[in-house]
């Protein structure tokens, strides 16, 4: 974990960040490092916002929401509208509740026998519920606190995943409803997960629709009356307005990035992560000399080499060997060879005059720089797993005047947080 603060005033570092913009903190000295734009955040808050002004909105913030820093982005999207926030794990949710986000209400939803089941409903957090066990261990909680706890069933409406499928549903739904009889939960919400959200046209999306509002009618017939109905996910949100129901939940849309790449179209998201770094050493090659471990990439002229200090600790995929794309000042490239643990080498070319410190962009959002769906496409993956894979010796800079007051570098066990009043 970084403890470093990139804010601290030093007369030697430059005024302004890499790319000349105001307000973001120097990265002097700094290896590599995750500039996280609240002000980018803030507007696809809003722009999601807009194409369901009906439903309620959960912004999704598991898995340190999605690299980009859990506690900063939780309250840029409290701030923005959001009025549900949404984590899978019990520790995430319980990070939530313990720095002060009191509000608004908060859904957790992967737990085993044996998870603090006491802890969430003290902190009155939403639980999911697929199985009687669940039901049964989080009653024992709330009869234990002389609470009554608040509960999402979740029906597999087709993605043969998380849920209660089939006839289970049944059994799920009259198990809660002898528990809410006796006043040790309440089931405030059904829910479901798509399978193919991300493909319009894909049959499934409307067969589970049928499924889920046949399945919510079922549990309202047994004498449930949840509040909240949610089905959609980034792409439903965006393509599926049938979907919308009492309450959307976006995730990888909220940090600019489209979960239907095959359609051309940004929806009006900006991307709110950019990952640079710097290089560390520049140096001539002559054209034979292999690169990095196994000599995969062999320059067939003389040439200049950069190197840059970031690597699969870092999150950097392995397998963007030689086709990660990078942007060193006008250049725009590949990696040369091997991706090592620590660092990469690019290839600048014969004429190249760059110099160690010199910035290096992997992806962002501005004119000309690759993006993260750039490189999900050069390693077949998804863009939600490059920007979740980054590790925590990259800090995040939180930026922008979204950004709420008083944010403290605490507030991101991943890296650095910068006060509006520093920004």
């Amino acid at each position: 974990m970084s403890t470093t603060d990139t804010t601290a005033p030093d007369a030697s570092r430059p005024p302004a960040g890499p790319d000349g913009r105001p307000g973001l903190p120097s990265t002097h000295g700094t290896t590599v490092w995750a500039e996280i734009d609240h002000d980018a955040l803030a507007a696809n808050v809003r722009t999601l916002r807009s194409l369901a002004p009906s439903s309620e909105f959960m912004a999704v913030v598991k898995a340190d929401a999605y690299g980009h820093g859990l506690l900063p982005v939780a309250r840029t999207a409290v701030a923005a509208g959001a009025t549900w926030l949404g984590a899978a794990q019990f520790a995430e949710a319980f990070a939530l509740r313990d720095a002060g986000l009191t509000e608004p209400r908060l859904l957790t939803w992967l737990s085993v026998p044996g998870s603090d089941f006491a802890g969430a409903v003290a902190r009155d957090i939403d639980l999911s519920a697929s199985a009687p066990w669940v039901l049964d261990e989080v009653a024992a909680a709330a009869r234990a606190l002389g609470r009554t706890a608040r509960i999402h069933l979740k029906v597999d409406s087709g993605l043969g995943r998380g849920g209660a499928y089939g006839a289970d549903w049944g059994v799920l739904v009259d198990h809660a409803r002898r528990l809410e009889a006796e006043g040790a939960v309440r089931v405030v919400g059904i829910w479901t997960h798509f399978a193919h959200a991300d493909a319009p046209e894909h049959p499934t999306v409307l067969a589970q629709q049928e499924r889920f509002f046949d399945a919510v009618a079922e549990a309202e017939r047994a004498g449930l009356r949840p509040e909240l109905r949610h089905l959609a996910n980034s792409a439903a949100t965006l393509v599926h307005p049938s979907a919308h129901a009492d309450l959307v939940r976006p995730g990888i849309a909220m940090y600019g990035l489209t979960p239907v790449p095959q359609l051309d179209d940004d929806f009006g998201l900006r991307p709110v992560m950019t990952l640079r770094a710097r290089l560390a050493l520049v140096k001539r090659l002559p054209a034979g000399q292999g690169i990095s471990y196994g000599h995969v990439y062999t320059p067939s002229v003389d040439t200049v080499v950069g190197l840059v200090p970031a690597g699969y600790g870092d999150g950097i995929p392995r397998n963007a060997t030689n086709v990660g794309p990078v942007r060193v000042g006008d250049l725009r490239t590949t990696i040369a060879g091997r991706v090592c643990m620590d660092q990469f080498v690019v290839d600048l070319g014969p004429g190249a005059t760059a110099q160690a410190g010199d910035v290096v962009t992997l992806f962002g959002g501005a004119p000309g720089e690759p993006t993260a769906q750039d490189w999900a496409d050069a390693t077949d993956t998804i863009s939600y797993e490059i920007v979740t894979r980054l590790g925590a010796r990259v800090p995040r800079l939180h930026v922008g005047e979204a950004l709420p007051t008083g944010t403290s570098p605490a507030d991101d066990a991943s890296g650095v947080a910068v006060t509006k009043d520093q920004a």
